[in-house]
C-alpha cells in the first residue's frame, strides 16, 4: 500500500498541495467547510500527518529536549531520584509539546550521541565529567543546561547544596561520638581499594561535594574515613563496600553513603554479617528519597528537593530556548539533615 501523502489528499479534494499544508499547520487561511473536507479526506484516506524528519529539516528544529547522563537506560528507569527528575522535567515540558530524549554519553558503536542525536537543547545530567559529551554539546551550540555537573561559565547550572548537607551528615555523627567512621562514595569508574577522602577526576560534582563536606566536619574531630567508590548500589556491590571499610578500620561504627539507594543496601550488608543498624552501626544516607522514610529502620539521610531541580532546569531550558541570549544564572537549592532511626551513640 503506498504511503498517503499531502500531494494525494489534494489530489483528492481537488486543491492545491499547500491548501492542504495550511489545513494542518495554518487553519486560519481556509474556510471552516474546506479545512473540514480535508481533514476527513485525510482520515478516511489513512493519512497520519506531516513526516516529522520533513518537518525538522523545514523548522530548523526538532521539537525534542535531551538529557545526556553516563548510563541513561539504567539510570533513567531504576534510580528513584533520577525517574522523579525526569519526571517533574516532563510535567514542565508538557504544555510546550517539547519531548525528552535520553542521550548517553558514552560512545557507542562509532556514534557519538551527544554529537549525533537531533535535539533543539540539552540537559547534561550526572554526567561523566571526563566525558566529550560537553565538548560536542557546545561545540553544536546547543542551548545548554547543567543539573548536578561542575559549574561552567556561560551556561545555567542547578546544583544542590551537597557539601553543606554532607557536612551536616559528618556533624551528626561526630556530634553522636562515633570517632570511627568511613565513606562509601560514587565514580563512574570506581576503584577497587579503599582511599583518603580526596575526591579524583570521575567523582562527578556531587559525589566530590559530598567528600569535601565529609572531611570538613570529620577534620575537625581528626577523623579521616576510610573512603570505597563504587558504582555498584546493589546487594553485591554494598557487601562489598563494607567487607572493604571493616578490612581497613575494624573498630567502623558508622558509614556515610552518598545515595539512600546506598545506604538501604548497606543495612542490609550490615545485618547479613550479623550487626544492627544502628546498634552495632550507624548508617547516613543522601538524597530522603520516599522510601527513606519506609525502611526498617528508617534511614537518617539529607533531603535535597529533586522535583524543585526538575522543574528549575525545564524552566531554564525552556527560557533558552525562547531567548539563546538570556543570561546564565547559577541555582543551589538548599539542602536539609533529616535525623531518622539509622543512627544512635557507638557502642561502648
Amino acid at each position: 500500500m503506498s504511503r498517503v501523502t499531502l500531494q494525494t489528499i489534494a489530489d483528492e479534494v481537488g486543491v492545491s498541495r499547500m491548501t492542504v499544508s495550511n489545513a494542518f499547520s495554518r487553519p486560519d487561511q481556509l474556510s471552516a467547510a474546506l479545512r473540514e473536507r480535508i481533514l476527513a479526506t485525510a482520515e478516511q484516506l489513512g493519512y497520519v500527518g506531516p513526516d516529522p524528519a520533513a518537518r525538522a529539516l523545514r523548522s530548523g528544529t526538532t521539537g525534542a529536549v535531551g538529557i545526556v547522563l553516563t548510563d541513561s537506560a539504567i539510570t533513567a528507569f531504576t534510580d528513584e531520584v533520577a525517574t522523579r527528575f525526569f519526571g517533574a522535567i516532563a510535567t514542565e515540558l508538557a504544555p510546550t509539546g517539547l519531548a525528552l530524549t535520553l542521550v548517553p554519553a558514552v560512545e557507542l558503536d562509532g556514534r557519538v550521541p551527544a554529537r549525533d542525536v537531533a535535539m533543539d537543547a540539552a540537559l547534561l545530567y550526572h554526567c561523566d565529567p571526563t566525558s566529550p559529551a560537553a565538548t560536542w554539546l557546545v561545540k553544536r551550540n546547543l542551548p545548554l543546561v547543567y543539573v548536578d555537573q561542575f559549574p561552567r561559565d556561560g551556561v545555567t547550572c542547578i546544583n544542590v547544596a551537597d557539601r553543606a548537607g554532607a557536612r551536616a551528615a559528618a556533624q551528626h555523627l561526630v556530634e553522636l561520638g562515633h570517632r570511627h567512621v568511613g565513606a562509601i562514595t560514587f565514580s563512574v569508574r570506581p576503584g577497587a581499594d579503599v582511599t583518603d577522602p580526596t575526591p579524583i577526576d570521575t567523582d562527578g560534582f556531587g559525589a566530590s561535594e559530598r567528600l569535601r563536606g565529609w572531611s570538613e566536619a570529620l577534620d575537625d574531630a581528626g577523623i579521616t574515613p576510610p573512603t570505597f567508590r563504587t558504582n555498584d548500589t546493589s546487594a553485591a556491590g554494598a557487601r562489598t563496600a563494607l567487607d572493604r571499610l571493616l578490612a581497613a578500620d575494624p573498630q567502623l561504627t558508622a558509614v556515610l553513603c552518598f545515595s539512600d539507594v546506598m545506604a538501604s543496601s548497606l543495612v542490609a550488608a550490615a545485618e547479613d554479617r550479623g550487626l544492627t543498624v544502628p546498634g552495632d552501626l550507624s548508617v547516613v544516607g543522601f538524597d530522603d528519597t520516599p522510601f527513606a522514610a519506609h525502611t526498617r529502620p528508617r534511614l537518617t539521610t539529607v533531603h535535597q528537593d529533586v522535583l524543585e531541580k526538575g522543574r528549575l532546569a525545564a524552566r531554564a531550558v525552556i527560557s533558552l530556548l525562547r531567548d539563546p541570549q538570556i543570561a546564565a544564572e547559577h541555582v543551589v537549592l538548599p539542602t536539609e539533615l533529616v535525623v531518622r532511626d539509622s543512627t544512635a551513640p557507638p557502642p561502648s
